[in-house]
This record gives structure tokens, C-alpha cells and sequence, in this order.
């Protein structure tokens, strides 16, 4: 594995060392979102669910209309650029909200540069490597991206230590913002025959059935996945320390950072089938034991780990399925209604989720996505994958 590694093109590592520096900066803000729209803003789990909700739509919409005009345009570089320049000038803002409207605003900006930025990245990954290298590929990407994901909570945490307001840690995100931008002006488009120029298309017309099937079940799927900030809430309400939730965070990055590239890798020999199979599996039993009230500190931080095990089994993996399934010349299309479908379903999923926890119980909540995920799990195993299988590298 590690040959095949490091013989991966300078590309793919240079989207990975932008993913990790952007991600330093996302991430150390991230687990205190929640703190700081509780102690701060005075936001409660309604506001919440509506600003990562609609954070994320924005995101899943920007990311089809990107992915759609890469496909025709050609070009990938202006779009990531623009995308890590929009996040980078977005997050610091944060530091001078005065409400929770000002934040979602922030947000909307933050998570429109993703959206811009998302679908470009992965097809540029995607062509810029050998079809059998495309598990190890992502799952190289996502490590890196979690890795940042490490470094960022660790940061965050160190400065709480030292004293630093919890208001003036987001103006730190400015450095790796500016970091990133100059990182991505530095990437190169790879060399593309010339091909007529089609009209812009927003419909699934070329993408094969199961590609189709597959991207409604994932939207399921995403209906249990909510804003990972409810979990983070949930572990301080169920006896984590507050300065021990940004390493709660780092450690589940951690542990998607070192098992990441190795299960992605394995799944260009297995079926990937079997792997996001197992993941939301284990996604079941997590949101379903989340549930529970009693849960001893030890049992919690078990339970974490298994989340981590799960975003390490599928993150790279089902973005290696999209582009086994999109026909040639289609991966930014494809990749644009998969993070469309996933992404918009988001919002219903942290309204619904916010909802229930606020208004009922936080087990409610948790009951709906686990039983939501288990849905999912049946459709994806008899319905997605019932068919003769069709993800082979091309």
C-alpha cells in the first residue's frame, strides 16, 4: 500500500495538504459552535439545527452547480480557489456576531465556498489519477482532511487553557484561511483532450440506474446523519467536561485519520459494498445506544470511537463508489447530485433532530436517526446493491 501511496500524482497530495490546512481552521472552530451560541449568543438546539440546516443546503445546492459547469467548462482551479476564499473570510467573522442570525449568515458564506469549492476538488482527484487507485485516493484526501481535523480541536483547546476568549479564538482561523488559498493557487489542471462543449444540464439524464438508486438512499441516509454539533452537545449533557470536548473531537478525526486511507485502499480490491454496509451498520448501534441516558463516561467514549471507525469506512469509500458509477466525462455531474441529495437532506435532518431535542428528549432524537439509518442500511443492501454490481473501475 504504501508504494502505491507514494506514487499517487503531486496533485492529489497538494488537495490534501489544502484539505488539512482548511480543515486546522474549520475544526478548531467546530466543537464550539454549540458553546458559543449557548454561553454567548444564547442560542438554543432550535438555532442550532436551523443554522447548520440551512448552512449545509446551501452547500449541496452550490455543490451541483459547480460540479455541473466543471463538466461543460472544463475547469476545476477557479472554483476551489474562490471556494477555500469565501471559508477563509467567512469563519473569523464570527468573532464579531452579536446574534445568532449574524452566525448563519457567516455560515451560509462559509459553507457556499464549499459548496463551490466540493465537486471541482473530487473530480480533479478523480481524473487525476488511475481508476484502481481511486479508493486509496479519497481515502488519502479524507485522512489528510481529518487530520487537519485533528490539529484544529487540539488548538482550540490549547487556547482555552491559556485563557484565550472563547470569542477571540475565531479571528485565529484567519492564518490557515490565507494558508489555503495560497496552497490552491498553486494547483494545476491536468492535461484533457478536446471535447465539444455541451449545453448546461441539470437533470440525472446519462448517469446509469443504480448511480440513481444509490443517491436516493444515501439521501435517506443523510435524513439520520444531523450536524455533528448535536453530538458534541450530548456529550457535555452527559458529563463530559467542556475543555475535554474539543479533544473528544479531535480524537474521533484521529482515529478517521489513521484508519481512513487503509479501509478506502482495501475497498479497490473488495467490494465497497461491504464496507459502507459495515459503517452504517455501526452507525445504527452508535445513534441507537446515544440514546440511553445512563451512559457511563467510559461507554460514551467507546461509542465515539466507533463513530470515528464508521466516518473512516465511508468517507473516502463512497466518493470512490461515485466515481466508479459516473460514466466518463460525467464525474463532476455525479459528484455534484450525490453531495446535492446527502447534503440538502441535512437540513430537514438537524430541524427535525433540534426539534426533538429540544421540544421532547434528546433520545427521541436519536431514536428517529437510528431507526432513519436502518432504513437506509435495508434499501442500500437489497435494493442498491440487489442488482448485478456495476461499480468496477472503467
Amino acid at each position: 500500500m504504501l508504494k502505491t501511496l507514494f506514487s499517487l500524482p503531486r496533485t492529489v497530495w497538494l488537495i490534501g495538504l489544502i484539505s488539512f490546512v482548511n480543515d486546522a481552521a474549520s475544526e478548531m472552530l467546530y466543537p464550539l459552535m454549540p458553546l458559543y451560541l449557548a454561553t454567548v449568543l444564547m442560542a438554543g438546539p432550535k438555532a442550532l439545527g436551523l443554522i447548520e440546516g440551512i448552512a449545509e443546503a446551501t452547500s449541496s445546492i452550490f455543490k451541483l452547480i459547480s460540479g455541473v459547469i466543471v463538466d461543460r467548462t472544463k475547469k476545476t482551479k477557479p472554483w476551489i480557489v474562490i471556494g477555500y476564499f469565501l471559508a477563509g473570510i467567512g469563519r473569523p467573522l464570527i468573532a464579531i456576531a452579536n446574534s445568532w442570525t449574524w452566525v448563519l449568515c457567516i455560515r451560509f458564506t462559509d459553507r457556499l465556498g464549499k459548496g463551490l469549492r466540493s465537486s471541482p476538488r473530487d473530480a480533479l482527484l478523480a481524473e487525476s489519477i488511475d481508476p484502481k487507485q481511486r479508493g486509496i485516493t479519497f481515502g488519502l484526501h479524507r485522512s489528510m482532511d481529518n487530520a487537519g481535523a485533528v490539529i484544529g480541536p487540539l488548538m482550540a483547546a490549547f487556547l482555552l487553557s491559556i485563557g484565550i476568549p472563547l470569542r477571540d479564538i475565531f479571528l485565529w482561523a484567519i492564518i490557515p484561511g490565507v494558508i489555503a488559498v495560497g496552497l490552491a493557487l498553486c494547483l494545476r489542471e491536468p492535461l484533457r483532450q478536446q471535447a465539444e462543449v455541451k449545453p448546461l444540464s441539470w437533470s440525472l439524464e446519462g448517469l446509469p440506474p443504480q448511480f440513481k438508486r444509490y443517491i436516493l438512499v444515501a439521501g435517506i441516509f443523510a435524513l439520520a446523519n444531523s450536524s455533528d454539533m448535536f453530538l458534541l452537545l450530548r456529550a457535555r449533557e452527559l458529563g463530559v467536561p467542556q475543555e475535554q470536548i474539543p479533544l473528544l473531537w479531535a480524537a474521533i478525526s484521529l482515529i478517521t485519520t489513521v484508519f481512513g486511507t487503509p479501509l478506502s485502499a482495501l475497498s479497490d480490491r473488495f467490494s465497497r459494498k461491504n464496507f459502507i454496509l459495515i459503517a452504517w451498520a455501526a452507525f445504527v448501534f452508535f445513534y441507537m445506544a446515544m440514546s440511553f441516558s445512563g451512559t457511563s463516561l467510559w461507554m460514551l467514549y467507546g461509542l465515539f470511537a466507533i463513530y470515528g471507525l464508521f466516518k473512516a469506512a465511508t468517507e473516502g469509500v463512497e466518493k470512490a463508489l461515485v466515481a466508479d458509477l459516473a460514466p466518463k466525462g460525467m464525474a463532476g455531474t455525479a459528484f455534484g447530485w450525490f453531495n446535492l441529495v446527502s447534503g440538502l437532506m441535512l437540513l430537514p435532518a438537524s430541524l427535525i433532530f433540534g426539534w426533538l431535542y429540544e421540544s421532547f428528549n434528546p433520545s427521541y432524537a436519536f431514536l428517529f436517526s437510528g431507526s432513519c439509518a436502518g432504513i437506509a442500511f435495508l434499501l442500500l443492501a437489497f435494493w442498491v446493491f440487489g442488482l448485478p454490481e456495476t461499480q468496477k473501475p472503467r
